[in-house]
């Protein structure tokens, strides 16, 4: 089995947002720690936000933080989300044209399978992939830039507020 793109930025995305969950992070900090384009990051960031994973506002002060706690984010909806649209195997599919579809059992095993790979994944949250993590930590946390004051002195990072919306 092969995670679609998508599938894989979500996570990432999710993972990025739990690990900074006290700030309001950007496309662009996501894209440059986990190495994506910021428009295909855009889709999965809309798709998120439309399905209550993320918060997200557009423009200038806007960016994005979970939409609810880590432990109530189950990693197997997400990976429905971005996969079920997606048939495994031709068999699966509208247009299947495979000739054995009548005879091949292998399609009720694929199923199966299918099944036991999406209840695996509805056992785990997001909590669970970062709470503990220090090596992802590391790696995703955002160090907030230092702002200046009037004097040139640096000052208190800002904290900007989130409103519902886009990102």
């Amino acid at each position: 089995m092969r995670l679609t793109t998508r599938t894989n930025l979500a996570i990432r995305t999710l993972m990025y947002c739990a690990v900074n969950a006290e700030t309001i992070v950007r496309k662009s900090d996501i894209a440059s720690a986990c190495n994506a384009s910021e428009n295909h990051l855009g889709q999965v960031v809309r798709l998120l936000a439309q399905n209550d994973f993320l918060d997200a506002t557009r423009g200038r002060n806007g960016g994005m933080q979970l939409a609810r706690p880590p432990q109530e984010i189950g990693i197997g909806a997400v990976f429905r989300l971005f996969e079920a649209d997606l048939p495994f195997a031709e068999c699966f599919s509208q247009s299947n044209t495979c000739p054995l579809v009548a005879a091949c059992w292998l399609r009720n095993a694929i199923r199966d399978a299918v099944t036991a790979f999406y209840a695996s994944l509805d056992g785990v949250t997001l909590a669970d992939l970062v709470d503990g993590n220090e090596a992802l930590a590391i790696l995703l946390r955002l160090h907030p830039p230092v702002s200046c004051s009037a004097s040139g002195a640096p000052g208190p990072p800002s904290n900007r507020p989130l409103e519902s919306g886009a990102f």
